[in-house]
């Protein structure tokens, strides 16, 4: 593969990432309809990456689905020649394409069509040339059985053109020629969804009360490394965290046929980041494979105080019996000053749901007021203090038992001498 290639690529797969933060990115509901007859509805998210030209080479941005986004009126359920189709428009003059086949066992998205804007200076900023720019792809691997939805949580990409424009979906739920109103409740999954075991079993003549298993106790991993996982904005750091993190989840493990507790850490070294900022909400998205995690601060602009809100986190390993999935956006840890960085040196758990938690060591975070690459004045958390406090009073103690042993000494050494007359 070519440099340049490779290079794109990578930051493809960065700015993926953007969008991985399950459950906190919901899916955008669409659906095309003729009257009273639902025929195309869509529940999907997807992310754009569009190289474009600027005046001393090229730009990469990525374009996340809005929730603002809506149905195009070139949207159509077909017929007179007329392939069913669903067009979304978003932002400035941008819109996904979707155009539907048939057969009598399967339909399929046999045409992708991606149409941005160069003109719209919000997104394309400082692009040397202007104007709509239309791409189209003819095989995009969406497509599932007659009557059925099709499912897939994981990321699929589609490339259009040679130019580096990418179309990512995840998280998606879609049908097409519809005999009802609402989804089916009979899904296809896509292949990346369907983790297959290529393990071979052995067998066994024991009988079956010997096969019972018991779920078996984690081994502790040691403390994980700690990683340093910014965030920019247009080339502007907006968020800066630096921390070990150390994962605590209960699943149902396929080859143990049980429930088993894991305790893994966050390899930094395998993990990418990237994230997002506005005015009053940050987020930093974190993905190893087969492992997403996001983490969102929300700023009081009246007390000038943040705090995490909320932790998503998905899993695809190989012995899940289904993918593990945790959400919790009502969350209120890591309190912060604007302009100040969170800091907590000693372990801490942030407990999500009751299958899931987050250990962290060494954590400096910092979502807002950020200047130039550098923490602001920390602010320690409360264990940080006790743990100062600890050895503080022993060494008080050890110094009042000091005092009181020289007092001691002093007192009685003045009078052994008063027991002494002249003669």
């Amino acid at each position: 593969m070519a440099p340049n290639s490779k290079k794109h690529s990578q930051l493809v797969k960065i700015a993926f990432i953007a969008f991985l933060g399950v459950s906190l990115a919901q899916a955008l509901t669409v659906e095309v309809k003729e009257g009273n007859t639902t025929c195309i509805k869509a529940e999907l998210s997807a992310l754009f990456s569009v190289v474009y030209s600027v005046s001393n080479g090229t730009r990469m941005v990525s374009v996340p689905l809005p929730d603002s986004a809506t149905v195009g009126s070139s949207s159509s359920c077909g017929g007179d020649s007329r392939a069913p189709s669903l067009a979304i428009t978003f932002g400035s003059g941008h819109s996904l394409g979707l155009s539907f086949s048939s057969d009598d066992n399967q339909y399929k998205v046999n045409n992708l069509t991606l149409e941005y804007n160069l003109s719209d200076s919000t997104t394309f900023p400082e692009s040397s040339t202007t104007g709509l720019v239309t791409l189209s792809a003819a095989s995009t691997e969406i497509l599932a059985g007659i009557n059925t939805t099709y499912r897939c949580a994981s990321p699929s990409t589609v490339s259009l053109g040679e130019g580096g424009v990418t179309v990512t979906f995840y998280n998606v739920r879609m049908e097409a020629y519809m005999p009802g109103t609402d989804l089916s409740l009979n899904e296809t999954i896509c292949t990346a969804d369907q983790t297959v075991s290529t393990e071979v079993l052995p067998t066994t003549t024991a009988p079956k009360t010997s096969t019972m298993t018991t779920a078996p106790v984690p081994a502790s991993p040691g403390n994980p490394e700690r990683g340093n996982y910014p965030v920019t904005n247009r080339n502007v750091t907006c968020l800066l965290a630096r921390m070990g993190l150390q994962l605590n989840l209960t699943y149902t493990s396929s080859p143990l046929n049980t429930t088993v507790q894991q305790i893994v850490n966050l390899n930094p070294n395998h993990t990418t980041n990237t994230g997002s900022c506005d005015q009053n909400s940050a987020t930093l998205w974190l993905m190893e494979e087969r492992t997403n995690l996001s983490f969102s601060f929300v700023l009081n602009s009246t007390t000038n105080k943040y705090h995490l809100s909320g932790i998503s986190f998905s899993a695809v390993w190989p012995d899940m019996s289904e993918r593990f999935s945790a959400n919790n956006g009502s969350l209120d840890y890591l309190h912060g000053t604007l302009g100040r960085s969170y800091m907590c040196s000693a372990e801490q758990t942030l407990f999500v749901l009751t299958s899931f938690s987050i250990n962290t060591f060494e954590l400096q975070v910092q979502p807002f007021g950020v200047n130039g690459d550098q923490f602001g004045a920390a602010e320690e958390c409360q264990l940080d203090e006790d743990n100062m406090l600890i050895p503080i009073i022993v060494g008080a103690a050890l110094a009042g038992l000091v005092l009181i042993v020289l007092i001691a000494y002093l007192i009685g050494r003045k009078r052994s001498h008063a027991g002494y007359q002249t003669i």
